[in-house]
């Protein structure tokens, strides 16, 4: 299954946040939405960065709560790793796993196009195994 194929199912709405708003504002958008990370985007929805919620913590720690008044630009990842919606869910897995984050912008022509996590991943790939068992229990059943 590809990346495109899962975006038509969840589909492509990507919760972002510009680089000049406090880590606050985007605490509270991980809270609203209940999500670990955002997408960090200009007005043109090129991908800038990218903001978990690991990101603020680390920032707390650092700096006491007075580092929540700082600029998420200051506390953002800035070499993002992104997909394709072309790209398969082996390939997104391999980029997870290796890379060791639980989301994945999907960029198509240099914008924001949406986004996978982790739980997308697994929620496919055990809809793969559901079929294949299903798949073996038709055939031994009809032989």
């Amino acid at each position: 299954m590809s990346v495109s194929r899962i975006l038509e199912t969840k589909g492509r709405a990507v919760i972002t946040v510009e680089p000049g708003h406090s880590l606050i504002e985007a605490g509270r958008l991980l809270a609203e939405h209940r999500i670990g990370a955002v997408v960090v985007c200009g007005p043109d929805r090129r991908v800038e960065g990218i903001l978990s919620e690991r990101d603020i913590v680390r920032a707390v720690a650092k700096g006491g709560g007075g580092a929540l008044a700082d600029k998420v630009a200051d506390h953002m990842t800035t070499r993002v790793i992104t997909c394709t919606a072309a790209m398969s869910m082996n390939q997104v897995m391999e980029i997870m796993t290796s890379g060791k984050f639980r989301h994945l912008p999907v960029v198509e022509n240099g914008r924001l196009d949406g986004m996978i996590s982790i739980g997308d991943v697994v929620k496919n790939r055990l809809a793969q195994l559901e079929y294949e068992s299903q798949t073996l229990r038709e055939y031994i059943g009809a032989s």
